[in-house]
Parts: structure tokens; C-alpha cells; sequence
């Protein structure tokens, strides 16, 4: 069962009581996804393009998605945004993070309305705004499209220790584009090995609240 908790910046997360795992930092759900996914990844790979296409580990509760719409329809900049996620949350428990308290209502509406379809297919939210989001594991994920950041997501080592491996991590990198970001809030020794070993400058960034760092890796070009 998933139990909706109020974080330290007031936002809204979800317990999951079989992982024992929230979804978010308890230290503020919407400031972590802001500073992990938003500043550190997508700001960062698409501040000079017109165009993005993200791949998202971990859908969840769909925050890191309408930040990342909110920010490309501001900006006039194409997203096409797939993420994975096994066990997708149904859209009543998704209304109950109040989440829609930050973003303007047509991105809140565009997505709501969509993301049960969004399971099934890839839906066009906006002229801007493409998301899929594929009901799978990522060890099961396959895809011939290259994107041009990873936003890894998954719960932690310590609850989810599978999503971390060497191998998971390697097939999660061999679908970033050469020059692609790979972006997570976790930083352990054996993440930056492994994300080293796939070809990546590695970057230690300040954490969201409550952690001190953050990893940012850039896939090396050609």
C-alpha cells in the first residue's frame, strides 16, 4: 500500500509500506526533484537545444514529468519524455499528492487526462510535450531510440539493491545519445565505478536537502 506523507518544504510524497521506502526525500519532495532532475539534469543538457528527449527510471508519482513539461512549454523546447515503471500508481492516488498545486492547470490537465493512455502508448499532451510511459522493468526495457538524458529514479540500494548493479546501470546508460547526461540523486563508490566503466566523465554535485552530494555523468562523445 501506498500512504501519502507531508514533507519538510511542505510538499506531498508517498510511503510505499512493501518497499519501505518513500517515493521522495522526506526533507521536501518537490525541492529534491527540482534540484536533482530540473537544475542538475534537464536545465543543464537542454539549455542549448530546441529539442530533448528524456528516459526517465521510475515513473512514480509523475513530479520529475510535469516539472520537465512545465519548463519545455516555458521555454518553446520539444520534449519527448518516456519513462519506465513496473508498478504504475493509479491517476486517483497520483491526484491525492496535490501535486497540480505546482504547475499551471493546462500542464496538470494535460497530463491527468493522459496518463492512463500514456501506459498504453506514446500520447501528444502539447505541440511541445510527447510522454510514454512503458509498463515494464528496466532489465525487461528495450528501445532502438537514444536520449539525451537519464533521469535514474529508482527507490535505493538499501530497499531495491537490483536497480543499482553493475549490469542494470550499464543497460540503463547504453540508451543515452554520445555527449548524453546521466542524472541521480544517490552517489556511492560503486555507482561512480560502474557508471565510469560504461564510458563517463563523472561529477559530484551538492545534494538536495538532507544529502550531501549527487552524481551527474557525461557519456563520452563518439
Amino acid at each position: 500500500m501506498n500512504i501519502v506523507t507531508l514533507t519538510a518544504d511542505g510538499s506531498n510524497t508517498l510511503y510505499n509500506e512493501t518497499i519501505g521506502e518513500h517515493y521522495h526525500s522526506k526533507h521536501g519532495a518537490l525541492q529534491e526533484s527540482k534540484h536533482v532532475f530540473i537544475e542538475a539534469g534537464l536545465k543543464f543538457t537542454a539549455a542549448h537545444q530546441a529539442e530533448i528527449s528524456v528516459l526517465e527510471v521510475g515513473f512514480g508519482t509523475g513530479l520529475n514529468f510535469i516539472l520537465s513539461f512545465e519548463h519545455c512549454e516555458a521555454n518553446n523546447i520539444n520534449l519527448h519524455y518516456t519513462s519506465i515503471e513496473a508498478f504504475p500508481l493509479s491517476s486517483e492516488l497520483i491526484e491525492q499528492t496535490a501535486y497540480s498545486a505546482y504547475v499551471p492547470e493546462v500542464i496538470w490537465s494535460g497530463f491527468i487526462t493522459n496518463y492512463n493512455n500514456a501506459l498504453k502508448a506514446p500520447q501528444k499532451l502539447t505541440p511541445h510535450c510527447t510522454l510514454e510511459i512503458r509498463h515494464t522493468t528496466l532489465a525487461e526495457y528495450q528501445n532502438d531510440q537514444k536520449f539525451d538524458i537519464i533521469y535514474y529514479d529508482a527507490f535505493s540500494v538499501q530497499h531495491q539493491p537490483e536497480m543499482w548493479s553493475d549490469e542494470i546501470i550499464a543497460h540503463a546508460c547504453s540508451f543515452l545519445k554520445p555527449g548524453g547526461t546521466f542524472v541521480t540523486y544517490a552517489i556511492t563508490g560503486k555507482l561512480k565505478r560502474a557508471v565510469k566503466a560504461c564510458g563517463f566523465t563523472i561529477e559530484k554535485l551538492p545534494g538536495a536537502p538532507g544529502k550531501r552530494e549527487m552524481l551527474r555523468a557525461i557519456k563520452a562523445e563518439g
